[in-house]
């Protein structure tokens, strides 16, 4: 027994230190195949590929879209649009080479269509190809389908027709401009295309130095970590950015991805949903908002009837327990009488009325103030009879024609008051 158990816990040890040397070598191979680069033994390298199905995953690149790449944390892939431009894109095609890094290009139509031959060195270096349209319009957003479509079809046709192998091209779509649209979006999916945006773009289109392209690929890939980086290979300022974004990757220790798309004999990488979002949540953040209701599907459809106070335990031996309100709901009718028009009836010249209009208002008030000085003036007059008996006569007997007065004009005169000050 003892032996036996020495004999085990041998193996055991051995196994473990098989499986750590193994995980080493695993967690090396990005290095180690980086460094069989000829020529080229400190080259940045591509560390793996990625095979993605257009169909499971249709639209791509967090600047828009809900989903981006699996990728792993400081993982990044290269995408170039608007090539094949001799002049530049050559320099950045052999920089790719030196570093034997593989990248996405996005061609253009009628850059095909000027030079098949940049089309066929980049299929020869291994690089994916994938189309950006015809004559690159930035009006995809707002185009009909009798406009885009063509646009769509030509970039596909004269890119592959410079392909020696057509089956070569990958079933990738760059919108110009980013200028995405849900029907030009639905016709591409329509097709099997994958609809590619990006996670950060360095702005090299824009009229900036090659130092500020070079530095917003940076800064921006350090905010994100991973992700799909959009650069031009018809740009000089790219070609001179390009040394030092690849060193910078270097240093900072990111890995190149290329991607590539499935067929079948080259199945998709095995992947989660969770893996297509950029940063995928954790438990141990709380999100802010609340899971999609799902769609059930209901066995029978018909409603069930709305409950009434019989169901609330309203029945005679129960009435009781129920508030004082609720056994007083219980008597009342289930409908009331409709009112009267009656009731909502204003009588012609009435205070209400004149009140409706901002021309009587003056009237209106006027009206009120002399029905209310009969009854203030009664109010005096009480009050004026324990003090002062006598002065009643003296001030009853101009106010009987003054009144009347007023009643034969029929035009109430207004009344003034008098404003208060305060005493001192």
């Amino acid at each position: 027994m003892i032996g036996s158990s020495v004999v085990l816990r041998t193996r055991s040890w051995i196994v473990l230190c098989l499986g750590g040397f193994l995980g080493c070598s695993a967690l090396g191979a990005p290095a180690a195949r980086a460094a069989d680069c000829p020529g080229h033994p400190d080259a940045l390298g591509t560390s793996r590929t990625l095979v993605v199905d257009p169909r499971e995953h249709p639209r791509i690149g967090t600047m828009q879209y809900r989903e981006t790449l699996p990728l792993k944390d400081h993982e990044v892939v290269l995408t170039f649009d608007d090539g094949p431009l001799p002049k530049y894109s050559n320099q950045v095609l052999k920089m790719l080479d030196d570093e034997c890094i593989k990248a996405t290009f996005f061609i253009i139509g009628s850059q095909a269509k000027a030079n098949p031959e940049g089309v066929r060195k980049l299929v020869a270096a291994g690089h994916t190809v994938g189309t950006h349209s015809m004559n690159h319009p930035l009006t995809f957003d707002r185009m009909p389908v009798e406009k885009f479509e063509p646009e769509i079809n030509g970039g596909i046709e004269w890119t592959s027709a410079a392909m020696t192998d057509p089956s070569k091209l990958a079933p990738f779509f760059r919108i110009p401009g980013l200028m995405r649209a849900e029907g030009v979006e639905n016709y591409l999916i329509s097709r099997g295309i994958q609809v590619w945006s990006a996670d950060f773009p360095a702005d090299d289109w824009r009229h900036v130095s090659s130092d500020r392209v070079y530095q917003l690929a940076i800064q921006r890939l350090e905010a994100k970590g991973k992700g799909i980086l959009l650069l031009h290979d018809i740009q000089a300022r790219t070609v001179a950015a390009l040394p030092k974004i690849i060193r910078d990757l270097k240093a900072r220790g990111y890995r190149i991805v290329h991607v590539v798309p499935a067929t079948a004999e080259r199945p998709a990488t095995p992947t989660t949903p969770v893996e297509w979002l950029l940063h995928p949540p954790t438990e141990t953040v709380p999100i802010a908002r609340w899971p999609r209701v799902p769609n059930f599907v209901f066995t029978q459809t018909r409603t069930l009837p709305a409950p009434s106070l019989a169901d609330l335990n309203a029945q005679t031996e129960h009435q009781p327990l129920l508030p004082r309100r609720t056994r007083g709901q219980m008597d009342i009718a289930s409908t009331l009488p409709v009112p009267g028009s009656a009731l909502f009836a204003i009588p012609e010249g009435s205070v209400e009325v004149l009140l409706s209009t901002t021309l009587s208002r003056r009237a209106a008030t006027r009206l009120a103030m002399a029905a209310e000085t009969p009854h203030a003036a009664r109010g005096k007059t009480a009050k004026g009879k324990a003090a002062k008996p006598q002065a009643r006569h003296a001030h009853a007997a101009p106010a009987a024609p003054k009144h009347a007065a007023q009643v034969k004009s029929g035009t109430p005169r207004p009344t003034r008051v008098a404003s208060l000050k305060k005493r001192a």
